[in-house]
């Protein structure tokens, strides 16, 4: 075997060894069978919420199971295959067999990534909120991009995307807007978004044809589940009722009965404008309880969750990313230094690269220094 296919062989070996010990391949058949006896219960359904965790946790089982048998079977055929061309002389398939093995290094990657979301909260749905910062219309507009960004990026995962409120903006774009995104590993891929994020563009709002620097922070926190105990003091809070001034159409409730809960010891403030006040209550009172329990995760995991250092004011910085369209096109995460010059891809959704490379960024226990310079 050439040496080349031999260091394509050993990644791919790197891979499985770290994915059989997330799976804990040796308890993994029986643990698969505890989760069957527990489905076969005639009363599982007596509690929704309980069956469908135990669902979900057996269902993300099968598939860890199911990813590792395929790859470290298909390194096996792929391996045979070059040692039986080469045996005969076939070049043809032993091109081909090193083929698939490059194609699968790839998938190994990915799937050793996705592995590494073993965080306490990484499996959770979670809640995505986008705050336009200073600068007017052009904020926005800005924020309302992010927000189509991330929406776009949720479908093509197949997540489940609810708007819980928005907030427009006075000539175009919005200043707020939260949502609810569900879906499995959602707030695990989701968490490396928080931070402030640059614009620099000609302005579609400038008759001067001018570049502008537009500014929009992200926020991003765990759905808490029912599970997870969070102790929230009534005297803490308060809660206001009020009219949404959300744009209407069809992503946005237009109601009056719109709900604001502000956590007076943290200055937490969240709302929801659903369709009826009592809705909005539980609502509001869930992302408070999940706010609450995004600051215990960073206080107790402060280097995994680098990520949120730059939540601050959306300025000059404090960016995370830069999306720069004029003078020329580029896309550079300032934490890790992965880049593109796909502007149109990313804004588009395509953002699995970014989040991937901030993801190996805090296994490897890198600052954001080392990374800007390439350690």
């Amino acid at each position: 075997m050439r040496a080349d296919a031999q260091n394509t062989v050993a990644e791919i070996e790197k891979s499985l060894e770290l994915l059989a010990q997330r799976l804990n391949v040796e308890t993994a058949q029986h643990r698969l069978e505890e989760f069957n006896a527990r489905v076969e219960d005639p009363n599982l359904w007596d509690d929704p919420d309980a069956a469908q965790k135990l669902m979900r946790d057996r269902q993300m089982l099968v598939d860890a199971m199911e990813t590792y048998d395929s790859i470290k079977q298909d390194l096996s055929d792929n391996v045979e295959l070059i040692e039986l061309g080469e045996m005969e002389e076939d070049d043809e398939v032993v091109a081909d067999a090193e083929a698939a093995l490059t194609a699968l290094a790839e998938k190994a990657a990915q799937k050793e990534l996705e592995a590494l979301l073993d965080g306490e909260a990484d499996g959770n749905d979670t809640f995505l909120e986008i705050n336009a910062g200073a600068g007017g219309t052009e904020s926005c507009d800005w924020a309302s991009m992010l927000a189509r960004m991330y929406v776009r990026w949720a479908e093509k995962k197949g997540y489940k995307v609810e708007l819980q409120s928005e907030s427009a903006g006075d000539e175009a774009g919005i200043k707020s807007a939260t949502y609810k995104i569900s879906g499995q590993n959602a707030y695990g891929w989701l968490k490396s978004e928080s931070g402030v994020h640059r614009l620099v563009r000609i302005s579609p709002y400038d008759s001067a044809a001018k570049r502008h620097t537009s500014f929009s922070s992200v926020w991003v926190y765990p759905v808490v589940d029912d599970n997870i105990e969070i102790d929230v003091n009534p005297a803490d809070i308060r809660i206001d009722t009020y009219r949404s001034s959300g744009a209407g159409g069809q992503h946005v409730n237009t109601t009056d009965s719109a709900v604001r809960i502000t956590h007076h010891p943290t200055g937490i403030v969240v709302t929801s404008s659903e369709k009826s006040q009592h809705q909005n209550r539980d609502i509001a009172m869930k992302a408070l309880k999940s706010r609450l329990y995004q600051l215990e995760l960073d206080r107790r995991n402060a280097a995994i969750n680098e990520a949120h250092e730059a939540k601050g004011d959306a300025g000059w910085g404090n960016q995370i990313r830069s999306y720069v369209l004029q003078p020329y096109q580029m896309v550079k995460d300032l934490r890790t230094a992965h880049e593109t010059s796909d502007t149109k891809g990313v804004l588009d959704g395509d953002l699995d690269g970014f989040m991937a490379a901030t993801l190996a960024l805090n296994v490897s226990g890198k600052s954001r220094a080392e990374a800007q310079e390439g350690v």
